[in-house]
């Protein structure tokens, strides 16, 4: 790994974006230079292949395992995973931790071998930023009522006028963004349960404005119909899953700017899920297993109506982490051209979340290919270099 202080030469194909690519680049001081440096460096790293802004995961947990919170050795051990994937950059889509300690650099080193913690810093301010996990931006804690999500993994209300001063909170603890579970299926109606919205329609109104009003965006897990024209009405910023939205509510949707988060991975288990739930619940089964056989051509509508697609891998709980590239290759699967797919894991990415990518004095967060992912998606899962706030993490 390097210090701050070296210097990293990057040559070959440097992609900003669609539209500018560049031969050179140099890493210093944990910053970009595109062209030659101002002067001659002292010593030199030279790595050479097609150069991207870092990964990002829009949908992932850092801190959260099947059981909900773990420990703070294990949410390293995720954030281990994803950076060696190339994911420098996620959008923590809810977590039951308070996950800042993750966001800047500890006062010391932590002893891997002991399970000693990182402390938090005493203020953010000046503080630099971690290399051992990727930039975070958090959505604060899961929004839910009791009962209707998994738990361990949500802050619950019990009661749903409660929500629009919940979001609020969570505005202000968050990074600018908040996640509320939209629905989840009701147990208590036994053979006739099935995925039902959890929150009213004025409420979820309220709620969102709330947010706003806060400075926050707001993204809702979904899965079901129901749930998605009250939360178009309110002015909803994005959606996780969305495997329930009509062709209606993807024309809205595109209309409106809303981004949308298909987590493929993450359908890829409502088969599973069908076949656990269908004897008591045949009626949710049938649904889980509807959306699951239409996976795909969802995901192609929702590209082809023109709303805004991001990558998420919904890691933590069930689903490992560092599988960005599964994630991608399930999107080309569906058949989504691999340029834009690439482009939705990188730089469209970050400029959705107000995060740099590759430019002049830029933060060094870039991944090198040893081919052109925009070619065959397949690279993508083969990263020869990761650069995480100029630090070299893999090579």
């Amino acid at each position: 790994m390097t210090s701050s202080g070296d210097v990293i030469a990057l040559s070959g194909t440097i992609v900003a974006d669609g539209e500018r690519e560049y031969g050179r680049a140099w890493v210093r001081d944990g910053r970009l230079t595109l062209g030659e440096p101002g002067s001659s460096p002292t010593a030199e790293v030279t790595i050479s292949g097609w150069v991207l802004p870092g990964l990002v995961d829009m949908h992932c947990h850092l801190g959260l395992g099947p059981d909900g919170a773990v420990d703070e050795a294990s949410t390293l051990a995720q954030a281990a995973a994803d950076l060696a994937a190339g994911t420098l950059l996620v959008r923590d889509a809810g977590s039951p931790i308070d996950s800042r300690w993750l966001q800047h650099a500890p006062a010391r080193t932590p002893s891997r071998a002991s399970g000693s913690a990182a402390q938090p810093p005493a203020s953010a301010e000046g503080s630099r930023p971690r290399v051992d996990a990727p930039e975070l931006i958090r959505a604060g804690h899961h929004l839910a009522r009791p009962k209707r999500y998994l738990r361990h993994y949500a802050t619950e209300l019990d009661d749903v006028a409660d929500l629009p001063a919940a979001m609020a909170e969570q505005a202000r603890f968050g990074d600018g963004w908040v996640k509320i579970v939209g629905d989840w299926i009701d147990r208590a109606r036994g053979a006739d349960s099935d995925l039902e919205p959890l929150w009213p329609a004025d409420v979820v109104t309220a709620g969102i404005a709330a947010a706003h009003d806060a400075g926050a965006r707001v993204t809702v897990h979904t899965f079901a119909t129901e749930t998605i024209d009250p939360l178009l009405d309110a002015g909803v910023d994005c959606l996780e899953h969305g495997t329930g939205l009509t062709p209606v509510q993807i024309e809205r949707a595109a209309a409106a700017g809303v981004a949308v988060v298909p987590t493929m991975l993450q359908i890829d288990r409502f088969e599973a899920i069908a076949a656990q739930g269908e004897a008591k619940y045949p009626r949710y089964a049938a649904r889980m297993r509807a959306m699951y056989a239409r996976r795909y051509a969802q995901v192609r509508d929702l590209h082809d109506a023109g709303v805004r697609l991001f990558l998420g891998t919904d890691a933590g709980g069930t689903i490992g982490h560092g599988r960005i590239a599964d994630e991608a290759a399930e999107l080309v699967r569906a058949g989504l051209p691999v340029a834009a797919v690439v482009a939705a894991a990188s730089w469209l990415a970050r400029d959705y979340l107000g995060r740099p990518g590759i430019a002049d004095g830029a933060p060094a967060d870039v991944v090198v290919y040893p081919a052109d992912p925009r070619e065959d998606i397949a690279v993508l899962a083969h990263p020869s270099a990761v650069i995480r706030a100029g630090h070299l993490l893999r090579r």
